[in-house]
């Protein structure tokens, strides 16, 4: 065994040197700059940010430069009052208006104030998506890491099998070279060192495709090579209801859901805002000029402030209104039913997680006994089968009952890991900032 720590020393040594430690705040770093859909779901957000204005919910006035100009080139006649007659062909007409004008929308049921209420709780909802995507793609970031973790450990013991199945076949073949063992015992140990080496070729397989699946996450070169801290950490003082009432305001979907039922609730004061008046002022400074061939008036211009008020009421639209209204209404109905349904979800899936986050600990305690145990049965098997007094069954077993307490120790940490992320999640702690 002391060789196998030696050789195993060697072989990470190798390792660190050959490739760069990606770390978990790297990978979620590296994310959150590169990640498609993070950047996409970032935009989205900034769109519900610019959109937020008081312009946009029409609160403020327009004002709006104008320019017209009309000419026409007519054959006239005109008859004056006192029966003369005018004639004149090709009689030039121009008419010129510009000048800058003013429309502005005092009251309008007090939809502008449900609008301005409706952007910024779509500018909330944009921010809620934003941080669901974020949460969604580090919890996979966090699953590939712990993923990659495992498959580390199990590779490792699968390297110690190797060991062990070179040893013994280095060992049968010196006591066949003395006639104390039979060809079949070597052929039967070169067996077992072959399958233990096809493992290990198919777990490294795996480990490289889920590191090329992690570089696609990351956005960056798919063939960039790295290895992962080799350790598992947990937090075991979690309570239920502490995380049952984080999830309650934290939660990235919930939030979602409750602004979307906000955002139902102001639908209905827009239409509402339809039954009450509209009054609007109108003002502007003009210049106008125009020039006539034929006519009392051949030239004249003028400039001035106009202005004006315009105010209407629906008296009668073919009982839309009430239709629209009802329509509203069953909206937000239906709203707070998928609010009250994600709710009882939510707190469904948190209280299994944090059930099979309890029985997960358990395992990785037992299985951690249970490695010492196994290390301790080959330390012991090992030894009495250099001496003699162990067939090579007998070894093969207790080297297999080894490897796999190992692979089962890791993949119970696995499972906790990822169960404990499932619950940040759920909980909508997961730190990313």
């Amino acid at each position: 065994m002391k060789k196998i720590i030696l050789y195993f020393f060697c072989l990470c040594c190798y390792t660190i040197t050959a490739q760069e430690l990606l770390t978990l705040e790297q990978a979620v770093t590296i994310a959150l700059e590169n990640n498609y859909a993070i950047k996409i779901a970032k935009n989205e957000a900034k769109v519900g940010e610019i959109n937020n204005a008081i312009g946009n919910a029409g609160m403020l006035p327009n004002v709006s430069a104008t320019f017209t100009k009309n000419n026409s080139i007519l054959n006239t006649t005109q008859t004056q009052s006192g029966g003369t007659e005018r004639t004149l062909d090709g009689a030039k007409n121009m008419n010129m208006t510009y000048g800058v004008g003013l429309d502005w929308t005092l009251f309008d049921g007090m939809r502008m104030f449900a609008r301005k209420e409706r952007f910024e709780n779509l500018e909330k909802q944009g921010e809620a998506n934003l941080k669901r995507i974020i949460f969604t793609k580090i919890s996979t970031i966090y699953q590939l890491y712990y993923d990659l973790v495992q498959q580390q450990n199990q590779l490792k013991a699968v390297d110690t099998a190797i060991v062990i199945s070179k040893e013994r076949v280095t060992l049968l073949k010196n006591k066949f070279s003395i006639g104390k063992v039979s060809k079949l015992e070597v052929l039967n140990s070169e067996v077992d060192l072959q399958a233990d080496e096809s493992l290990k070729i198919q777990l490294q397989n795996n480990y490289q495709a889920t590191k090329i699946k992690l570089n696609e996450l990351l956005a960056r070169d798919l063939k960039l090579d790295f290895y992962v801290a080799n350790e598992f950490t947990y937090d075991k003082s979690w309570n239920y209801e502490e995380l049952q009432a984080q999830a309650e305001k934290q939660n990235p979907e919930l939030q979602a859901q409750i602004i979307a039922k906000k955002l139902a609730d102001i639908n209905l004061k827009e239409i509402k805002g339809t039954r009450y008046p509209t009054i609007r002022v109108t003002s502007g400074y003009n210049f106008t000029r125009s020039e006539a061939s034929l006519g009392f008036v051949t030239q004249s211009t003028g400039n001035g402030f106009v202005y004006g008020i315009n105010a209407s009421l629906p008296l009668f639209n073919g009982n839309n209104q009430n239709r629209n209204e009802k329509t509203a209404k069953l909206i937000i109905e239906n709203a707070q039913f998928a609010l009250e349904q994600l709710k009882q979800t939510i707190k469904m899936q948190l209280t299994i997680a944090f059930e099979n986050y309890q029985a997960q600990l358990k395992l990785v305690n037992l299985e951690e006994k249970n490695v010492t145990l196994a290390k301790q049965n080959l330390d012991i098997t090992l030894a009495k089968y250099k001496i003699g007094t162990l067939t090579p069954i007998e070894l093969r077993t207790a080297q297999q009952n080894y490897v796999d307490v190992l692979v089962r120790f890791s993949n119970a940490q696995y499972l906790t890991k990822i169960a404990e992320i499932n619950l940040k999640e759920l909980a909508g702690i997961i730190n990313w900032q």
